[in-house]
């Protein structure tokens, strides 16, 4: 993270004895990326955070074959078809992937048991409900909108209020703000589309009891349930610059043009092989003679995956998108609007229409996506020839 936090008890200085009430010492866990060569925290645990009491491999509940897409061509899968049988994490339903990230959708009612990715990143959006996130860092409430993105390693669940959807992106690496939004020290710079104020991370550390607890632990090599001898939540205090924390799509400031601007400027986050931008309400583009919709383009270094996740979009009207839906354009495949859809925008801008309310979350990644299980279970098979009606 680009900033510096100090969560509950710490001592004055790094790597210092810092003692317990009763005269023992508090238990050090630094969590660093890159070989501490990158940023990190340094966590102050009750107990031993290394003291596991057993160990044994789990077999994935769902799988997690990809196929590729062939015959190539635009998809529309709609999520709203989709039923888990598990929790936000166990009940990931695999949408598309490749060897930088898997997308996955999940909705549950029930909190997850306890889980650790060592594998990389993630990047979990709320699409529907309110969910409380619990981890060694603290908790973290968070509702519709929310992007809750969580550094690789570590120990946290999900608890619902209710029912709960997300769309879950997992990275082989490391989630963070595009680097053209910092300054080279980090901070974000006044023409970022969101800065530090937006963000909100654990304030306070959140303690629990328990012995001989299970969490699950996903690496390379599969699944392993890890028992742990003490509960990990129990943190008495943490500093440093990574942390898992919380940004709302609403607080994300759109940047506006005369005339269409491509997604680039709607970039939130970037990973290794992909990037994920937001799509938010914004005022139509302003000059006298502008077409205020997306052009027909072709990407040819990425796969595009969008996910509506509200309002209007009128690009795609007449071709079955609604919130909820993913469409999927390849790399090697054109495309744009829905025909008539220029034309519809143009009138509307006539008619006194002056701002966009369309939501949407989208992840470009610049290897080809093979699709999963769940996609190809909930897909509208006619979405391809919608442009040729």
């Amino acid at each position: 993270m680009p900033y510096y936090r100090v969560v509950g008890e710490v001592p004055r200085k790094r790597h210092v004895q810092f003692r317990r009430p009763d005269g023992g010492l508090y238990a050090e866990e630094l969590m660093g990326e890159e070989g501490f060569s990158s940023d990190s925290s340094l966590l102050y645990h009750r107990h031993l955070p290394t003291a596991i009491v057993k160990a044994e491999a789990v077999e994935p509940v769902t799988t997690t074959r990809l196929e590729p897409n062939l015959p190539l061509s635009p998809r529309h899968f709609r999520t709203q078809e989709l039923v888990s049988a598990g929790d936000l994490v166990g009940g990931r339903m695999l949408l598309a992937g490749n060897g930088d990230v898997r997308l996955s959708y999940a909705v549950s009612d029930r909190p997850s048991e306890l889980y650790r990715n060592s594998m990389g990143d993630e990047c979990v959006y709320v699409q529907r409900g309110r969910v409380r996130f619990e981890s060694t860092y603290g908790a973290i409430e968070a509702g519709e909108g929310d992007y809750v993105v969580i550094p690789t390693g570590t120990i946290h669940r999900w608890v619902p209020d209710g029912e709960v959807s997300v769309l879950a992106i997992e990275a082989s690496g490391h989630i963070r703000p595009p680097k053209r939004y910092l300054s080279q020290y980090g901070q974000f710079l006044e023409h970022a589309p969101y800065c530090e104020r937006d963000l909100r991370a654990p304030s306070e550390p959140l303690l629990a009891e328990g012995e001989e607890v299970p969490v699950l632990v996903r690496t390379r090599g599969g699944l392993t349930r890890l028992v742990y001898r003490d509960h990990p939540f129990d943190v008495v205090g943490w500093d440093g610059c990574l942390y898992p924390y919380a940004f709302n799509i609403d607080d994300f400031e759109p940047v506006v043009k005369k005339t269409h601007a491509p997604p680039p400027v709607h970039q939130t986050f970037e990973g290794p092989g992909f990037v994920v931008c937001s799509f938010c309400p914004r005022p139509l583009d302003y000059h006298p003679e502008a077409v205020p919709i997306p052009y027909n383009h072709h990407n040819v270094d990425s796969d595009e995956f969008m996910f509506y996740v509200g309002g209007d979009y009128s690009a795609r009207k007449g071709s079955g998108i609604d919130v909820g839906s993913v469409s999927l354009h390849p790399a090697g495949f054109t495309h744009g609007p829905q025909p008539g859809a220029v034309e519809a925008v143009i009138d509307a801008m006539a008619k006194g229409v002056t701002t966009t309310s369309e939501m949407a979350v989208m992840v470009d990644t610049f290897r080809p996506l093979d699709l999963g299980p769940a996609a190809l279970s909930c897909e509208d098979a006619g979405y391809a020839w919608t442009w040729a009606r």
